[in-house]
This record gives C-alpha cells, structure tokens and sequence, in this order.
C-alpha cells in the first residue's frame, strides 16, 4: 500500500504522493486512473513530491486529469510548500518544477505565498504557432473571432476578458480553444472580468487537459498580469475565482508575480498502485 494525502487549493484538489523515501513510478495511465472520480481517488491534478536537487527543498511532480505531465501547478504549489514548512519548521522553501523553481513563503494566516516569476510575452515563449501580439489578438473559434490575450507563466494561458465571468461559455469555449492549432502545446483558458475599477477580477477557467474546475493558480498568476499589462488593473488585485480568492501582485521592483492563498489537507489514506492500474 502507498500513503497519499487528499489536498485542495480553493477547491483545486490533488492526490499527493511522497516519493522522496519510496520509489514511485506514475505513468498517464495510472495518473488517469487515480484521477478519476468513480475508479480511482478522484482529483483534477496528480502530484509527486520528489528529492530536491541543486538546493531546492523538493521537486514536484505534476500531472493532469487526463495522465499528461505539464509544468506546473499554482494551487498544488501552495499545498505541498505547506507541507514542506511544516515538516521542516522553515517558514520559506524552493521547489523545483518542469516550469521552473518557485520560491514560497508563510503568508500567515494559513496562507502561503509564491513568488511566481516574470510573465512571458512573446508569441514563441507562450508558444503560439505563429507571429502574434500577444497583447490583443484575434482567433478564429468555428468562424467566430473571438479577441484574446496570452501569457505563459511557466505553463501556456489564453485570457478572454469578457463583460460577465459567469455568464461565459467556459464549457463551449474552453475545449475549442484549449486544443486551437494557434496553441502546439495547448492552453489553460481564462475568462474574465474586471470588476471594482480593477481593483477585482472575477475569472473562471477551463484547465488544460482537465476542464472546468474550482480554482488556478498559474491562471490567477496569467489574468493579473493581462490585466495589468492591458491598464484594465492595477498592480495588485483580488483575482475571484469559483472556489475562492487569490491575491496577486506584480511586484513593482522586478515584476515578479506573487500569489497569495490557501491550502487545505482533506483526508488522508492508502492505495494499492497495483490494484489500481489493473
């Protein structure tokens, strides 16, 4: 049997498995499995936490619903520097992702911060298939365009800032643009609107290669930066999101975006991999 823990971000929830004593080997099909919310576990993101290297404190692991490895995972992040705080007794740690290092830090209150790095601009780094102003573009959705931003923030987003976050069609849209030939690596999908001069944003997403869910964190990251790269908010905003708020800042010195929330350990149990996969 294999111990994991059930974690969530604002409702993002996770399956987390300790790798860093034990040897655990997770391919797409078993992540998929454990995934999934009648035959497994039931989680939007697998993650494993592996032993740090070059002075981070761990590395994690991340895949999706749909057993693909991605970058990085801003709700998961906060989940497992939670852990690795408490077990340590640090109030800041380095964890190491495919999208690169993140440094956290005790928020206080629960809440810990991560300190997400630049956003990325140009059209290759986001990537797009082709030459864009990333700023304001248009794309063509089944005839329809449909004008949009896009960011990578480690991990690829396409922001649509729209009149009513609540009233748009995450469920039509977000597939159709996810998996949109204008994005070779697919593409998270924000839907927002700005609220409060810009002093809030309400956001729903469709998370790449999971689908609608509760809260993002590299999403939150990707709409402050849009929206203050477009002057639709200032640099620090309340980013609203169906399973709660985040906050974010564009950090004036460096433009480092850091995010600020919660986490919470749901219950925790054992699995037999074997089993599971069978």
């Amino acid at each position: 049997m294999t111990r994991f823990l059930k974690m969530h971000g604002l409702g993002n929830d996770f399956v987390v498995f300790d790798a860093r004593q034990q040897q655990i080997v997770l391919d797409e099909a078993a992540a998929r499995t454990i995934a999934d919310r009648r035959r497994g576990i039931g989680c939007d993101q697998v993650i494993v936490i592996r032993p740090g290297t070059n002075g981070a404190d761990a590395v994690m692991q991340v895949r999706n619903g749909d057993g693909g490895e991605v970058e990085q995972c801003g709700n998961a992040t906060r989940c497992v520097a939670r852990l690795l705080m408490q077990e340590s007794g640090k109030t800041a740690v380095r964890i190491d992702t495919l999208g690169g290092p993140l440094l956290c830090s005790d928020a206080g209150g629960g809440n810990v911060t991560v300190d997400w790095g630049k956003a990325r601009f140009d059209w290759n780094a986001v990537p797009m298939a082709k030459a864009a102003d990333t700023n304001r573009f248009h794309l063509d959705v089944d005839g329809t365009s449909i004008e949009a931003s896009a960011v990578s923030v480690g991990n690829p987003h396409v922001v649509l800032f729209v009149a009513d976050a609540d009233a748009a069609p995450v469920a039509e849209l977000g597939p159709r643009i996810e998996t949109h030939p204008m994005f070779p690596a697919r593409a998270n999908v924000e839907f927002v609107s700005v609220e409060e001069d810009g002093r809030r944003l309400r956001m729903r997403v469709w998370e790449r290669g999971v689908g609608i869910t509760q809260a993002c964190g590299s999403g939150a990251c990707a709409v402050a930066a849009a929206a203050h790269r477009r002057g639709l908010s200032g640099r620090k905003v309340d980013v609203v999101l169906d399973g709660g708020t985040l906050h974010l800042e564009v950090r004036e010195s460096d433009d480092h975006i850091l995010m600020t929330g919660p986490s919470a350990l749901s219950f925790e149990g054992d699995v037999d991999l074997k089993a599971l996969a069978a």
